[in-house]
C-alpha cells in the first residue's frame, strides 16, 4: 500500500528541518581532525575466481585516523583502455557491511574502479563487515541509530559520514585512479551517507542516492513504525527529557541539512511503498539539494526500490557524468 503523500504532494512538499546552529564548523573541524590524524592507505591484491575483474583490500584511515576497511574491484588490465578510470564509491545500506570479495560486481564490470566502503560496527545482518566502531557507547536502543546520540561529538554518525568523506580522499590517491572523477552512490542508509559525503567533499563529481535513509528525521519518526528509524522513538519512548537534545544531534546528520551542501550532479530515487524510508523524507532531501538534480519514481515499489531498473539508469547517469 501507499505509505505517505501521493506523488503530486510529494513534488510539492519541503522539508520543515532547519540547519543546526554551528553545522558548518562543526563538521569542518571533524574532517580536520580526521585528516591530520593521518594514516596511510594500504592495497592489497587478493586471489579471486573472477577473470574479467581483480580485487584488493584497501584499508584507510577514517574518523580520527581509525583504520577502515574496503573493497577495491577494477577491470582486468586487458579491459581498461588507456587512462586512468573513473571512480565509484559505493556506502552500504544498515547492517550490512562490505560482504564478500566476489559481491557487488556491476559498477567494475561496467569499467569503473568501484570501492565499497565497509560499514564501521555493522556487518553481521545481510552482509558481513571487518570494521569496528571505536565509539563512545552509552545507554542505546540495539543498533546503531542512538549510539552515542546525546551528543553530535559521540554520535555515530559522525563516525560514519567522517569515514565516507576519508574513503574519497583515499581513492583520490591512489595510482590509476582519476581524481577529478570520483562519484559517490549508495542505498538506503548507503544512500544518506553518499548524501552526507557529497556535501563533506562538495566537489565530487557526482552523486547518486536510492530510496535513501536517514533524511527529514522528524517526519520519519512521525509517521513509519519501521526499523531503524523506530530505534530512535523506542529510545526517546523511555528518555523522555532528552526529545529537544536528540532532534538536534540528528539534525547534525540529517539528509536535508546535508543535501543543502551538496553540489555536484545528483540522481535520486523513491519508492511510494516504502515503509522503512517514507518517500516524503526522499523528496525533502532532493528538493533540499544544492546541485542539478533528477528524481526517480517508483510507485509501486517499496524498500526495495528500482532493483536492476535502477542500477541500469544509475549506470546511464554516471556514465554521462563520469565518461563524457
Amino acid at each position: 500500500m501507499r505509505t505517505d503523500m501521493s506523488e503530486p504532494e510529494l513534488w510539492e512538499y519541503r522539508s520543515a528541518v532547519e540547519d543546526p546552529d554551528g553545522v558548518d564548523a562543526f563538521w569542518a573541524r571533524t574532517l580536520a581532525e580526521a585528516r591530520a590524524a593521518g594514516g596511510e592507505v594500504a592495497v592489497r591484491p587478493v586471489e579471486t575466481p573472477l577473470r574479467t575483474l581483480e580485487v584488493h583490500d584497501v584499508t584507510f584511515p577514517g574518523f580520527a585516523g581509525e583504520p577502515v576497511r574496503a573493497w577495491l574491484r577494477l577491470p582486468a588490465p586487458a579491459l581498461r583502455g588507456g587512462g586512468p578510470l573513473p571512480v565509484l564509491v559505493e556506502y552500504v545500506g544498515y547492517g550490512g557491511g562490505r560482504g564478500a570479495a566476489e559481491e557487488s560486481l556491476l559498477w567494475a564490470s561496467a569499467g569503473f574502479a568501484h570501492l565499497q566502503m565497509d560499514t564501521r560496527g555493522q556487518g553481521s545482518g545481510w552482509s558481513r563487515g571487518d570494521t569496528p566502531d571505536t565509539g563512545t557507547n552509552g545507554p542505546q536502543v540495539p543498533g546503531v541509530m542512538t549510539r552515542g546520540i546525546t551528543s553530535p561529538e559521540t554520535y555515530y554518525y559522525r563516525r560514519l559520514f567522517t569515514d565516507a568523506a576519508r574513503a574519497v580522499d583515499a581513492v583520490r590517491t591512489l595510482d590509476g585512479l582519476d581524481p577529478e572523477r570520483v562519484a559517490v552512490a549508495g542505498t538506503s542508509q548507503g544512500g544518506g551517507t553518499a548524501i552526507a559525503a557529497a556535501a563533506l567533499v562538495p566537489d565530487v563529481a557526482a552523486l547518486a542516492v536510492e530510496v535513501p535513509f536517514l533524511c527529514d528525521v522528524p517526519r520519519a519518526l512521525a509517521i513509519t513504525d519501521a526499523d531503524p528509524f523506530h530505534e530512535v522513538t523506542r529510545y526517546l519512548a523511555t528518555h523522555r527529557e532528552q526529545v529537544d537534545l536528540v532532534m538536534g544531534v540528528l539534525a547534525h546528520v540529517d539528509g536535508v541539512v546535508m543535501a543543502r551542501r551538496g553540489r555536484a550532479p545528483a540522481r535520486f530515487s523513491a519508492a511510494l511503498m516504502d515503509a522503512v524510508v517514507p518517500p516524503s523524507t526522499v523528496f525533502g532531501a532532493f528538493h533540499a539539494y544544492g546541485g542539478p538534480k533528477e528524481m526517480a519514481v517508483y510507485p509501486f515499489n517499496g524498500h526495495e526500490g528500482g532493483g536492476t531498473a535502477e542500477d541500469l539508469a544509475t549506470l546511464a547517469f554516471l556514465r554521462r557524468h563520469l565518461e563524457d
